[in-house]
């Protein structure tokens, strides 16, 4: 089979479990193994962060900081409470006696935060000193990426800023295609897979569940259930948003990532397993549908790239909506025109930050899959010369990726700063 262990590959690395919003939590990361490097706490922080970084933290809640937001906190659980070796978990075993001490952390310590521009949109820089020694680290292209690592005059890893994926020896993304993703989920060894597909589904629904159980943030998918006559496809956009109402919001639960986002891994997730359920399909269509539907979230991002103007939500569910095409048997022709007409509808969502309205827009964009499978269903299509509509469904999501990465890079500085001078 075509690409086959490339795409298994892929999904390996993209499928990570994380808890609390990937952005702050690259910061805990990096904090944590310089913590480890300085064998102390230190005293002095200096933090140095590209614009995006800055957007995707300021306005979330971090999670075991009792509420805290943003860069400090972020900062200050990582040195007190966080395990490097969990990676993106590494504030999984965090205490009440480190929560009391992160409070205390962020109110004692000179943190200062500097935005810098030095060419790569994900770009995390921090430098530490406790008085006698200094260390610092740097993060560059994706979550766990440590490019650069020094204790006083020792340089532990130093990495050359070229192509920063294949240094980091991520699968090239370049082989991903809606025509090979569909045939590698008909036809793969799923027992390949299952073990990290079905880790998806316990994480992600336990957290859908938790938000729909408790209040967080303004509790969108709560709203939606009670505001709509509650059908498939109103409980699909409910249980994703609610998850995202937990995750942005503090939950502790963690959730299982796609493309370097948690939001993406419960978009592309919990609204297909749901429509499994209403379906009653076997277990085995629903990972098969699972794989479809990460793989096509990682097909559109990779234009896009890891942080952009553009919300990566609407890859995800676009990508969700093509996946319940597939659930009521869609071929690759139906799957292929769901995700033309889904992107025709949402592409022009705006990615400002990580926040409670994450969850809304995880919302519009599922509605926008459902629509887009519900027109071809229907015989309706969207055609070439619709907008950013080109002929054949690879050319649209390159289209997308342009508009992203390219188009957009304008909006993206404008929306960095009506965020930094909104109070």
């Amino acid at each position: 089979m075509k690409y086959e262990q490339e795409y298994i590959n892929i999904l390996n690395e993209e499928l990570k479990k994380a808890m609390g919003c990937t952005e702050p939590i690259c910061i805990s990361y990096l904090s944590t193994i310089l913590r480890d490097q300085l064998a102390n706490i230190p005293t002095k922080v200096d933090i140095y962060v590209s614009g995006n970084i800055l957007k995707n933290v300021k306005s979330v809640v971090v999670p075991n900081t009792k509420g805290l937001r943003g860069i400090k906190a972020a900062v200050a659980i990582g040195v007190i409470g966080g395990i490097q070796d969990l990676k993106l978990e590494c504030l999984t075993y965090v205490n009440e006696m480190h929560r009391d001490a992160c409070v205390k952390f962020v109110e004692d310590t000179d943190i200062t935060i500097y935005s810098t521009d030095d060419g790569f949109i994900f770009d995390v820089h921090i430098i530490m000193s406790d008085g006698e020694n200094e260390v610092e680290g740097r993060i560059v292209d994706n979550h766990t990426n440590v490019v650069y690592l020094r204790k006083n005059d020792e340089i532990i890893i130093n990495r050359p800023l070229v192509n920063v994926r294949k240094i980091h020896d991520l699968t090239d993304h370049s082989v991903l295609n809606v025509e090979d993703i569909y045939k590698f989920a008909e036809e793969c060894d799923i027992d390949k897979v299952r073990d990290l597909i079905e880790g998806q589904i316990k994480c992600n629904m336990m957290i859908a569940e938790e938000g729909l159980k408790n209040n967080y943030g303004a509790n969108i998918g709560k709203t939606l259930l009670k505001t709509y006559p509650v059908d498939v496809a109103v409980k699909a956009k409910a249980y994703a948003a609610a998850a995202s109402d937990a995750r942005m919001n503090g939950c502790e639960l963690p959730v299982v990532i796609n493309s370097g986002s948690g939001n993406q891994g419960i978009t592309c997730s919990v609204p297909v397993v749901i429509y499994a359920l209403e379906l009653n399909v076997s277990h085995e269509k629903l990972l098969r549908a699972l794989v479809l539907s990460n793989l096509l979230t990682a097909r559109i991002k990779t234009g896009i790239g890891r942080l952009s103007a553009f919300c990566g939500a609407v890859a995800a569910g676009c990508a969700a909506g093509a996946s319940i095409a597939y659930l009521h048997g869609g071929d690759l022709k139906m799957i292929s025109h769901t995700l033309v007409n889904s992107l025709a509808i949402v592409s022009g969502i705006i990615c400002d930050g990580a926040k409670a309205s994450c969850a809304a827009k995880i919302a519009s964009s599922i509605d926008a899959g459902i629509l887009g499978f519900k027109l071809y269903q229907q015989g309706n299509q969207f055609y070439s010369g619709d907008g950013i509509v080109s002929k054949g469904v690879e050319n649209t999501i390159n289209n997308v990726g342009i508009l992203a990465s390219q188009g957009m890079v304008s909006t993206d500085k404008e929306i960095i700063n009506i965020m930094l001078n909104t109070k």
